[in-house]
């Protein structure tokens, strides 16, 4: 049986709806957190939005009343790491590239997701789409500003993922209401946070930070999670990768509003050619 005759029951438009409003809280939240590296570093920044989305996730959800079974704690711990590791990547691209070219970098991974489970000849387009826009972000070539090879290095990281966090998300995405989402960002915390308090020490307790570290956290992890998982409840792997391609135009857009970060002609329409790979990979 295909994967698209698979799916929970559910309004797909509903659920498309609150996919985009997780990508739009997601990424005004990464602009925010851009402006607190400088004060508690990027480690830092990464344990305030998973150490306090783990807590708020547990006190509304309260997923201990429904204990795990071993596949499922086996699935919701790797679930868990990929979302702390995917964190900390992309922070520590954003700290070294533009917010757009770092998500455009790192939606390979959901593409690559969504052409795995697709065989049609359209794909062979998408792909060429995302290799022609990737060829113009990367910094191989002279014809656009250099990029931070590090930089691009930590976003093709957070790539590989997000890929791996749509495939465990769709397997944990069955269990009650926003039990995976807590359990998860749980996992996630347990070896993040530590990360980040070795490196920021004390900082991370001064109040004024940790007042636009829960804001962060609300916006970057809470919501956009817990509409997440809703969605992917409704949606196919492939079909939700469509929507999340959205993400780096998205992140542009955030980029450019909140921290100035404009884009060249070229970088901005290298990000559209990845926008429109990802999407037609889905296109029915």
């Amino acid at each position: 049986m295909s994967q698209e005759k698979t799916q929970a029951p559910g309004n797909p438009w509903l659920a498309g709806l609150a996919l985009l409003c997780s990508q739009l809280s997601l990424n005004v939240g990464a602009a925010i957190a851009k402006h607190l590296f400088g004060k508690v570093g990027v480690e830092g920044v990464t344990a305030y939005r998973v150490g306090i989305s783990a807590l708020v996730m547990l006190l509304i959800f309260r997923p201990w009343r429904t204990p795990l079974t071993l596949k499922q704690a086996i699935n919701v711990a790797i679930y868990g790491s990929v979302i702390g590791l995917m964190n900390l990547l992309i922070y520590r691209s954003f700290s070294r590239i533009p917010m757009g070219i770092a998500v455009a970098i790192e939606v390979a991974g959901p593409l690559t997701v969504a052409v795995l489970a697709s065989h049609r000849p359209r794909d062979f387009v998408a792909v060429c789409l995302a290799v022609a826009g990737l060829y113009f972000l990367l910094p191989i070539h002279g014809h656009v500003d250099q990029l931070d090879p590090v930089g691009v290095a930590y976003a093709a990281g957070a790539a590989v993922c997000w890929a791996l966090y749509i495939i465990y998300g769709k397997r944990v995405s069955s269990m009650s209401g926003g039990q995976s989402v807590a359990w998860g960002m749980l996992a996630a915390s347990m070896f993040i946070v530590p990360i980040g308090a070795y490196h920021a020490g004390q900082a991370l307790l001064t109040p004024s930070f940790l007042l636009v570290g829960a804001a962060i956290a609300v916006m970057s992890s809470a919501i956009p999670y817990t509409l997440e998982m809703l969605s992917m409840r409704t949606l196919s792997s492939r079909t939700f990768s469509m929507f999340s391609s959205a993400a780096p135009a998205l992140s542009a857009l955030a980029g450019m509003a909140v921290l100035g970060e404009h884009l060249t002609v070229t970088q901005w329409s290298a990000i559209a050619a990845i926008v429109a790979a990802s999407a037609l990979t889905s296109l029915r």
